[in-house]
């Protein structure tokens, strides 16, 4: 049983995007190598091989014609700088500033995209080993045309596994979003074991919820830019539809709250009720983990759980329960009980959906048109120069990593040029690796890598020591290689320990006085990695906390504008907008942000984690907000609604004025505090709307005891949202208030 795990688990790693990308770079990395020491030029060899490890960094997933477009951008990129730095060497006068600007210009392409940080990184990483040997003559256009050649054999073997396995980077991502996702719905089945710890369950689904976001857009981007084949294509139909219910799947989890605290005092004396609501819970759960895993085994999905039947027992319970407590006494414990059963049914129907693309045939026709507004929802790709501009600020983060990094490269070459170090590169080169512009992502980084170089010089010794036959090395080093950079993205340390062993293996081949190599390169990472953690603590450092109140008013602004398109749609009855749809996504991402936002600042050093708990709290009442304004959104698609009140309209308009007095008070604005309806009065309002709504309804009217039952849980569910929402927005005034006054 054992070996067949272990054999399952070295499959899965095999399929894995890392180790494709990891054997990607190996294989253009050694094949030149190999070639050129056969013929008896192992430096042009490995000059060819640098050209493809500078190239690799940049090639981020997507769709084949960007990714052919950004190799191009960053092999043209790195060799130019190249030709740049080896002409001007010899010319201190020009030399400098041309290192200085180069340094500066690359580091603000991060001023894009994903795309465009990863071609600032690998021009960063060129810029340091170029100083590793430094041509002249016509020693420097060869060298500078091999690392063209290099990067262009990259690109080749890179559009060659593309055509390999075009689809297997969308199903990996769709696999990992459904692991999440079922990750997600086993912790709201959590939150309904008594005496559950709620606080820490919430706060690893809101960190579930960061990951997701990201995943999400990965999917968005790539299959929106392959839309075109949409109508042509199964597999491509399969992941959209797929990708679509998985977002409808987590957009009605997060929108579907209930008040546990509520629920168990009403239904702890009826526990059949509330276990088998969590059975379902976890059935649903257990569904998608079984789906996740049929997808990255390669396997026909074949659904071992019947989740109607699981409905089915719930209805009973609910009917069980009705009748225990008779008609009058269970009315609102049943509408209570018939919100949870519709989120499960409607939470069933998405499953059942997303069951059905993996295991028949999709056509255009089951997308429903909802892919239509895919497209508005991403991040068009181009480079305009006023992106550029916009961020030649101080205030600008990416202005201020640049300008950071700069100066510590340069710091680090004089230290490198004045002190006897070896080579200067390697400083250079553990600072453009390291440095973050997050002071805590660079202490995990370097720590890691202090680690990890550690541990393979330890273990690279000790191999050299019992084996020195140059073969065995060559067969070692194309192995660490490949496990380094299939672990490097994923675990940043057992990445930095293969790498550090295929880096000595190569060594003591190519050079006999390997030991004292190595010691120098272990000084040359400690001043690096020093200067790294230094500068970002002194040199203008973007701590956590002086980003936060942006990414706080982003999520207000987004989550205000929510409301409005919800109340809008609420009052019109018309179907469901792009601008709803687009403001919907808006606000998910902002609350995604301001979580990552919290994240980041929870690594920083405790005297920089400024008022953390006020921003925790924020956090969770925007993500609170978000979710209640969703479920009543949710609640109004699926749902024949009666006609928006006068107290309805107030209300909103209401909650939406104190979230501009919040988003008024970050920025420090004397503005005018909205009129607040008493709670008293408010609470009236809404019973008094409850009772003539009642009546309403029942008047002169042929309504059907379950039509009725349907419209009294319409009013029911509006009016507790509403309540909730008046709540949640006093309190994100008030601690806003807090956070200044903090300040």
């Amino acid at each position: 049983m054992e070996l067949y795990f272990m054999i399952t688990n070295i499959q899965k790693f095999t399929e894995s995007t890392e180790f494709t990308n990891a054997l990607k770079i190996t294989i253009a990395g050694v094949l030149p190598a190999l070639l050129f020491s056969y013929l008896g030029d192992i430096r042009t060899g490995i000059t060819i091989a640098l050209g493809a490890f500078f190239v690799f960094p940049s090639d981020v997933p997507s769709i084949l014609k960007h990714k052919i477009n950004g190799l191009i951008v960053s092999i043209l990129i790195i060799s130019g700088i190249t030709l740049l730095i080896n002409l001007s060497y010899p010319f201190p006068w020009i030399f400098y500033p041309t290192l200085v600007l180069i340094l500066f210009t690359v580091s603000m392409f991060a001023a894009y995209d994903q795309r465009a940080t990863m071609v600032a990184f690998s021009s960063l990483v060129a810029v340091s080993l170029s100083f590793a040997h430094i041509n002249t003559g016509m020693a420097i256009y060869r060298h500078s045309g091999l690392l063209l050649i290099g990067g262009l054999f990259y690109l080749l073997i890179s559009i060659l596994f593309y055509y390999i396995k075009p689809n297997r980077y969308v199903e990996l991502q769709i696999a990992e979003c459904i692991k999440l996702t079922s990750k997600y719905l086993k912790l709201r089945g959590d939150l309904w074991k008594i005496n559950s710890d709620r606080k820490e369950i919430t706060k690893k689904q809101l960190h579930l919820q960061v990951e997701l976001n990201s995943i999400h857009e990965n999917i968005r981007e790539i299959l929106v830019r392959n839309r075109t084949n949409y109508g042509s294509s199964n597999q491509n139909r399969k992941m959209l539809l797929s990708f679509m219910s998985l977002v409808e799947i987590m957009e009605l989890a997060i929108s579907t709250s209930f008040d546990h605290n509520k629920l168990h005092q009403k239904f702890d004396d009826h526990p059949v009720v509330l276990l088998t609501y969590q059975n379902l819970a976890y059935k649903l759960s257990k569904t998608l983990k079984d789906l996740s895993k049929s997808i990255l085994d390669k396997k026909s999905y074949q659904s071992e759980h019947s989740l109607i039947d699981n409905l089915q027992e719930l209805e009973t319970a609910i009917e069980t329960y009705k009748a225990e407590l008779g008609a009058i006494n269970s009315i609102e414990g049943a509408l209570m009980l018939a919100t949870m059963l519709h989120y499960a049914e409607k939470q069933v129907e998405k499953i059942k959906i997303l069951e059905r693309a993996f295991t028949s045939t999709v056509n255009i026709k089951d997308l429903k048109g909802r892919d239509k507004d895919l497209e508005k929802l991403i991040q068009h790709h181009y480079y305009p120069i006023n992106t550029l501009v916009e961020n030649f600020r101080f205030s600008s983060t990416i202005f201020r990593h640049s300008l950071r990094i700069t100066i510590t490269i340069m710091v680090g070459f004089l230290i490198g040029k004045i002190l006897p170090f070896q080579n200067v590169y390697w400083i250079l080169l553990t600072i453009v690796v390291i440095m973050r512009p997050g002071y805590g992502l660079t202490k995990e980084r370097t720590y890691n890598r202090f680690l990890g170089t550690a541990i393979g010089g330890v273990i690279a010794f000790s191999i050299l020591f019992l084996t020195p036959n140059t073969t065995i090395l060559g067969c070692l080093t194309i192995v660490c290689m490949l496990l380094g950079y299939s672990f490097n993205p994923t675990n940043y340390r057992v990445g930095t320990t293969f790498i550090t062993m295929y880096v000595i293996f190569i060594f003591s081949i190519l050079s006999p006085d390997v030991e004292n190599l190595i010691q120098y390169r272990i000084l040359d990472t400690i001043v690096g990695a020093t200067l790294a953690i230094l500068a970002n603590y002194f040199l203008w450092p973007s701590w956590e906390f002086l980003n936060t109140p942006d990414y706080l008013e982003k999520s207000l602004e987004a989550n205000r504008n929510y409301l409005k398109e919800f109340s809008a749609l609420y009052n019109s009855k018309k179907e469901v907008s792009t601008s709803y749809r687009l403001a919907r996504n808006q606000a998910f991402i902002g609350v995604g942000n301001l979580m990552a936002s919290f994240q980041r600042m929870i690594q920083e050093p405790k005297s920089k984690q400024n008022n953390l708990q006020i921003f925790y709290k924020l956090t969770v009442l925007n993500n609170a907000l978000l979710s209640s304004a969703a479920s009543l959104g949710t609640y109004t698609q699926s749902n024949k609604t009666t006609e928006a009140s006068d107290v309805f309209n107030d209300a909103i308009d209401q909650i939406t004025k104190k979230l501009d007095y919040a988003i008024s008070l970050l920025h420090q604005n004397n503005s005018e505090v909205p009129e607040a309806i008493a709670p008293a009065e408010l609470s009236r309002n809404f019973a008094e709307l409850r009772n003539i709504r009642a009546k309403e309804l029942n008047q002169g009217s042929n309504m059907s005891e379950l039509d009725f039952k349907h419209k009294m849980q319409e009013v029911q569910l509006v009016i507790e949202q509403l309540i909730w929402l008046t709540n949640l927005s006093d309190n994100i005034v008030k601690t806003t208030k807090q956070l200044l006054a903090a300040k």
